[in-house]
């Protein structure tokens, strides 16, 4: 059974702007920097969307080795990391979330746009 965050995990971290992904290295045990990113959850799961698109080192690192941690809500995670298969449904539901999450920030437009879009990764707790 794949594993699921829990619905009082899902509401902390609906509300959360703390955190921060750290894929492991190509070594795939050593956790890579932490890098600050915007998260949102939506049907019952938790997305992230890097900012410069598939180029970001990050995102490279979290397809390549599939694994790693996060830190939010003020708790550590371990993780794994899963390419979403963009479809507009699950792209609107997303992107209504980033709307409703981050509506006052200047940065908002560029997460809607293809590049981000493009680079959506659902997490999953590897427990």
């Amino acid at each position: 059974m794949a594993e699921k965050w829990t619905a009082a995990q899902l509401q902390e971290f609906s509300e959360a702007d703390d955190m921060k992904v750290s894929p492991f290295y190509s070594d795939g045990k050593t956790y890579g920097t932490p890098t600050w990113i915007w998260s949102v959850v939506t049907n019952d799961n938790l997305y992230v969307r890097a900012y410069n698109g598939q180029n970001s080192s990050w995102y490279q690192a979290a397809m390549q080795q599939g694994a790693g941690k996060i830190h939010l809500a003020g708790q550590d995670y371990e993780v794994k990391f899963e390419r979403v298969a963009n479809t507009p449904e699950l792209d609107h539901a997303i992107s209504a979330a980033y709307q409703t999450k981050y509506a006052k920030s200047p940065y908002l437009p560029p997460m809607l746009k293809e590049g981000p879009v493009g680079a959506t990764v659902k997490i999953i707790p590897n427990n």
